[in-house]
């Protein structure tokens, strides 16, 4: 669509930090020029070329090995890239670097705040990134950047050396951090003249952080979240929102995009960036396999994982943005492949009528990766296609090999899936789609019937069902409490539901909220990823839920309880984690470096669902 396509060129231009390779790279697109800053130290001779958010942070970082990693605390930015700022940590080096980009220039300044006793030296290294036509010449101390009728010169405040011993292979300069050193393009201007843009921007961006008075450090911390996470992906030609750039370069080969995480991010981006928002959802959305699910995951080495989906949370967010911005192209651009999603997950997932339960198809391998067969048509692989990998809600639950799904009646899908075709079938009526408005109505309720029977008036909950047994499973994690989210529940479920679970302190309330697994459940004392973690898209989900409900009161409280949880971290440390322990509210306990079901990632976009929340409480978004 012609629209769509307005808003791609607009996405992909100017200076911001497109590459996921380092937060220290800065980049003009379309031209895909490129300076990248390092650091040259003395005491070793080591030479950091590239840097990323969280690469050892957590309990499995030691000190001894400082040489091989860097600590990066983010620090507010702008989406735009029209201000950054970030301190960098290594061999005893910390350095504060701002930048400020207005229109096809940028300014950056470099501020050493500690330092070995010899200098350490600034590297600004140049080239052209992605084989963008182009090339860098360098004369009497001054680089070009040169692609068909632009040069862009880049010049420098400070005190060139001769430094040949780095891994560079085009122009760089090499400037001693004595003292505080600026690097514009352009033009060459003074340390004050730079001073005063990056002062300029940093005061024009803490403007909009104002905008959200006493929650303007939760924008912040969303903000930064999403905005450090954006990156250029030059394979397709797009700007996309990806879940962590350490995800992108330690797992996936340049990037990663994950099904639930992303339609939750296009939402998170409507609080402030409309374009980024819809690029997103389109992105995540036609990343669809030829079955016509929108897989679990899809990366840069080619990989998806055409055995599984996630959950379908796509149309409720797109609906969400609709409700913002009353848009009807994007709309009509999306419904067809999210009615085809929707139409897969009810032929392939229902176990009973009204019911449907999570699971893999086994498949041939393509690439060899490890992925391709770990979990691929086992209990693991299905609960990974609930977005919950290791939950324990699915420890002793046989997969059927003939259908492929687990034996268990769910009430978390079924209740997703119905709120799914509901706003699918609201958008249907919105863009005149009336034959699958029928459709789509009808599943709906069908869906609702089948939570009926998952309602067990004993406990006072929606609980899962054994299909294999045919009991309730005595497994419950804030999934049970998705029909909120539904038009299928009574007020008198709702208030047991809160009063005897939510409110529980044996099992969900507490200082710290929603844990994935109930705090009486064996496996909640491990706080091992989704055994017992609290994680953002629970709290968010379950937040709708209590919206949808009218529990105005709950609603504060999940509010206030989500703010405290993120906060405690971005103010600590600078994180917005993938998860945080329910005991004491910490997600550096976990280290990303455990990886596997062991990882709390430092700096994982949905975390700021948690700052969602928050500002959909204060009625921001």
């Amino acid at each position: 669509m012609k629209q769509y396509s307005d808003i791609k060129r607009g996405l992909i231009r100017g200076w911001n930090t497109w590459n996921t390779r380092s937060v220290l790279s800065h980049v003009l697109l379309p031209e895909g020029f490129a300076l990248n800053m390092g650091i040259k130290e003395y005491r070793g001779g080591r030479y950091l070329k590239e840097a990323l958010i969280g690469r050892h942070d957590g309990p499995t970082y030691r000190p001894d090995n400082d040489c091989c990693v860097e600590k990066i605390r983010p620090g507010n930015r702008s989406f735009d890239g029209s201000y950054t700022r970030l301190t960098v940590t290594w061999q005893d080096i910390r350095l504060v670097v701002q930048t400020a980009a207005v229109n096809d220039d940028i300014t950056l300044l470099v501020t050493p705040e500690k330092n070995q006793k010899k200098p350490c030296s600034l590297i600004v290294e140049t080239g052209f990134l992605w084989n963008k036509d182009g090339y860098t010449r360098r004369e009497n101390g001054i680089i070009y950047g040169i692609t068909g009728r632009k040069k862009i010169g880049v010049f420098s405040t400070g005190k060139e050396i001769v430094e040949p011993y780095i891994s560079a292979q085009s122009p760089y300069l090499a400037i001693v951090l004595d003292g505080k050193v600026g690097i514009s393009t352009g033009k060459e201007r003074s340390l004050e003249e730079i001073e005063h843009i990056i002062n300029y921007n940093r005061l024009k961006n803490a403007k909009k952080k104002e905008e959200f008075g006493n929650s303007g450090e939760v924008f912040d911390a969303l903000q930064s979240s999403l905005a450090w996470d954006t990156i250029y992906e030059p394979l397709n030609d797009r700007v996309i929102t990806t879940v962590s750039r350490l995800w992108n370069m330690e797992f996936w080969g340049g990037y990663s995009l994950y099904c639930w995480d992303t339609f939750f991010a296009a939402f998170m981006l409507s609080i402030d960036q409309k374009d980024l928002a819809y690029a997103n959802i389109i992105e995540i959305t036609r990343e669809k396999t030829p079955e016509g699910f929108v897989p679990n995951c899809s990366a840069a080495i080619g990989f998806k994982t055409v055995d599984r989906s996630q959950p379908p949370v796509g149309s409720l967010m797109l609906k969400r943005l609709f409700d913002t911005f009353g848009d009807t192209w994007i709309l009509e651009e999306l419904f067809e492949d999210l009615y085809t999603w929707n139409t897969w997950y009810y032929k392939n997932r229902m176990v009973e009528e009204g019911l449907l339960s999570w699971g893999t198809r086994p498949y041939e391998p393509v690439l060899d990766n490890y992925w391709e067969t770990a979990g691929v048509g086992n209990v693991y692989g299905a609960g990974m296609e609930s977005g919950m990998d290791n939950s324990p809600m699915y420890d002793d639950v046989p997969l059927d090999k003939k259908t492929h799904v687990l034996l268990l009646a769910d009430v978390g899908l079924t209740s997703l899936f119905a709120a799914d075709c509901t706003a699918l079938e609201r958008i249907a009526a919105v863009i005149g789609r009336k034959e699958e408005e029928i459709v789509l109505r009808k599943r709906a309720e069908i869906c609702g019937k089948g939570l009926e029977s998952l309602w067990n008036d004993e406990t006072g909950i929606f609980m899962n069902r054994r299909i294999d047994t045919g009991g309730f499973s005595d497994r419950i994690s804030p999934t049970n409490f998705y029909p909120l989210i539904t038009d299928y529940v009574t007020p008198v479920q709702v208030q047991r539901i809160m009063e005897e679970h939510f409110y529980n302190p044996d099992e969900f309330w507490g200082e710290w909220i929603m844990p994935s697994i109930s705090r009486n459940d064996p496996a909640y004392r491990e706080q091992d990823y989704w055994r017992g973690r609290i994680w953002a898209p629970m709290n968010f989900l379950v937040y709708l839920g209590l919206q949808k409900q009218g529990l105005t009161d709950a609603c504060r409280d999940m509010a206030a309880k989500s703010r405290k949880l993120l906060l405690k971290e971005w103010s600590e440390h600078g994180h917005i984690h993938e998860n945080y322990n329910a005991d004491t509210g910490e997600g550096c306990d976990k280290s990303n470096a455990d990886s596997g079901v062991s990882g709390s990632d430092p700096f994982y976009h949905w975390g700021a669902l948690l700052g969602v929340i928050v500002l959909m409480e204060e009625g921001y978004m």
